[in-house]
């Protein structure tokens, strides 16, 4: 792997079994296993993540995100009578919302959905992206009156990757224990092995604080260029609260509990902002400046979040873990198994 170039897209390429994506999640959810790699001695250990604070330095702080996942795909009907399938990606303003609509619609079409809602499309962007007003009852809505029918009619936006439907199973494991802001369309996975058992021993034995970083689906999105930096970042909303920048700014170590935590700490340190859209992309080139330790999951190749895990470890120690996951036969992706980098 010593002559791959961290700055090329296929550089970050690797061969999954198909068998290894996890597809339902491990019960109980801290049952799942966890690659234990220490960057001082670049040691692995194979543990159980409910074992999770044994490794952890006493010192450390821990950073969590809480946004809440919300269930933003919505199956639908066009004028025409035609099926037509919406996925909320975020917010753009009180009244527009940036979508994904799959089918073809032009800036007017009409999408009915249950519970006599209705969207009209406004924009179409250049990403594949759409733009749209809901109205329930003609009555246009801004989108924290849209959640509570989002709970009512749509569906829990399980990744493309796990081929199937979401269930009523869903609607519990892909969710944090300690989700509190609603608006993410995809979950902080790292964040999902945590029981409240777990969450609540680490938050007794170590000072610890929550950031808010709603996930979009920009999250999945390939890096298609041939040289990362090229890679037109997506764009999340976060917000920090004092007592956690408080935490951020203080001297302790700091573990980040998912990737999604990560960029909002790093996009603070790098910009002083504690409220806004954060696009930091975070790779072998632009190393984290503040976290020290990371609890992620197993990503896809060629994604920006596997370029994360390289920022903290360089390229070929990313190599060598995930190889030395796949052999062990860890499970993949966001209900699967978990890694920390001390």
């Amino acid at each position: 792997m010593t002559n791959k170039d961290p700055l090329l897209t296929s550089s970050y390429e690797y061969h999954l079994p198909d068998g290894l994506i996890a597809t339902h999640p491990v019960h109980p959810r801290d049952h799942a296993r966890l690659l234990v790699y220490n960057r001082s001695d670049r040691s692995i250990t194979h543990t159980r993540f409910d074992q999770l604070n044994d490794f952890l330095p006493k010192e450390c702080a821990i950073i969590f995100n809480d946004t809440k996942v919300i269930k933003a795909r919505l199956y639908g009907k066009k004028e025409s009578g035609g099926a037509v399938e919406l996925l909320i990606n975020r917010p753009l303003n009180a009244h527009t919302i940036n979508v994904y609509i799959k089918g073809r619609v032009k800036i007017g079409t009409l999408l009915y959905f249950d519970q006599n809602l209705k969207a009209a499309v406004t924009a179409l962007n250049e990403d594949g992206s759409r733009e749209v007003n809901f109205f329930l009852n003609d009555v246009l809505l801004r989108f924290e009156e849209l959640l509570p029918l989002l709970d009512k009619i749509g569906h829990i936006p399980l990744p493309p990757y796990l081929g199937r439907e979401d269930n009523s199973e869903d609607e519990c494991e892909y969710q944090s224990v300690f989700a509190a802001h609603e608006g993410a369309v995809a979950a902080p996975t790292a964040s999902l092995h945590f029981t409240d058992e777990l969450f609540n021993q680490l938050c007794e034995q170590h000072p610890h604080a929550f950031v808010t970083l709603h996930v979009g689906s920009g999250t999945f999105k390939p890096v298609e260029c041939t040289t990362i930096t090229d890679h037109p970042m997506h764009s999340e909303y976060f917000e920090i609260s004092k007592k956690s920048l408080d935490l951020i700014q203080g001297p302790a170590p700091l573990l980040c509990v998912g990737t999604t935590s990560t960029r909002t700490v790093e996009y603070h340190i790098r910009t002083g902002e504690s409220q806004g859209q954060a696009n930091l992309f975070l790779h072998p080139h632009n190393p984290p400046k503040r976290v020290n330790h990371l609890l992620t999951n197993f990503h896809l190749p060629q994604s920006t979040l596997l370029m994360l895990v390289a920022s903290f470890v360089g390229l070929e120690e990313t190599h060598r873990l995930y190889q030395e996951a796949i052999d062990k036969q860890y499970r993949f992706f966001s209900y699967g198994d978990a890694m920390l980098i001390l």
